[in-house]
């Protein structure tokens, strides 16, 4: 986003965090779903999204065209945050629409940290990414973005049924949606790192040929909480093809390791003799 974008985000993010102070969690999730239904509806309506974050229009003519529209069809506390929300400037209607989502996604997440599950769900979204990526023909059929979403996202609430909670469902749904703009793969990674912000972490992705123990991946974790001054969500990948050692990505930073990446480097030097 851009400058006036974020600042308008912001405003709306504060707003949000203000109403989840004082809601009971199903109140959070159910306010969530209604601004992620309007998403989606502006999404759908691109002349609907310009005439919300139309320059032109005064901040308080695009928050009043909203409540006319949506007055009694969703909850007050949702429509509350989305008129915030559409009356800060907007810098393109295509951020609008990035802030509406991100805002569904941030009170989904805020609903699951208030029921004290927030850990769990960024676990869950982390594991169901795993399973996805491991098994090509899955991969393929819940990334295909010529089958409808409404397809495939039937197919992830079989696949999550008793294994995940609510709000980890949901925000699948949300990812199969293209969340940002994002392909599926993208957007469930975004979404971890967002569930990891909320809880105030960054997080590492580990790359190992065999699994950590809890004691080597307490230890790894703690090593990175004193490298980034941040406590560290650590999300192991087994690739046996490394074949030993261990890789790890924070943010932009990466620690590569492996065995697999030294023969590479001894099988280049020697490409070039």
């Amino acid at each position: 986003m851009q400058a006036a974008s974020r600042e308008s985000y912001k405003i709306a993010a504060e707003r949000l965090d203000a109403y989840v102070r004082g809601a009971e969690p199903s109140a959070v999730t159910s306010t969530a779903d209604a601004i992620l239904s309007v998403a989606a509806l502006l999404r759908r309506e691109p002349r609907l999204r310009r005439a919300l974050s139309e320059p032109a229009r005064s901040g308080e003519d695009r928050g009043a065209l909203l409540g006319d529209m949506l007055g009694g069809r969703i909850g007050a506390d949702a429509l509350d945050l989305l008129v915030v929300l559409v009356s800060g400037r907007w810098s393109a209607p295509s951020e609008l629409l990035d802030g509406a989502e991100r805002l569904g996604v941030e009170a989904l997440l805020a609903s699951a940290d208030k029921a004290g599950e927030l850990g769990e769900v960024e676990d869950e979204l982390f594991r169901f990414g795993q399973v996805v990526s491991g098994q090509s023909a899955l991969s393929n059929t819940l990334a295909d973005p010529v089958a409808p979403v409404e397809q495939r996202a039937t197919l992830a609430r079989e696949l999550l049924a008793d294994k995940a909670r609510p709000v980890t469902v949901r925000l699948v749904e949300v990812a199969l949606g293209g969340f940002g703009g994002r392909s599926f793969t993208g957007a469930l990674t975004r979404l971890v790192e967002l569930a990891a912000e909320r809880r105030d972490r960054q997080v590492a992705y580990v790359t190992v040929a065999a699994p950590l123990s809890d004691e080597d991946e307490r230890r790894l974790g703690a090593s990175l909480t004193a490298i980034y001054g941040r406590e560290v969500s650590v999300k192991q990948t087994v690739d046996p093809h490394v074949l030993g050692g261990v890789s790890v990505r924070v943010g932009s930073d990466l620690y590569d390791g492996t065995i697999l990446r030294r023969l590479n480097e001894t099988r280049n030097a020697l490409a070039k003799r």
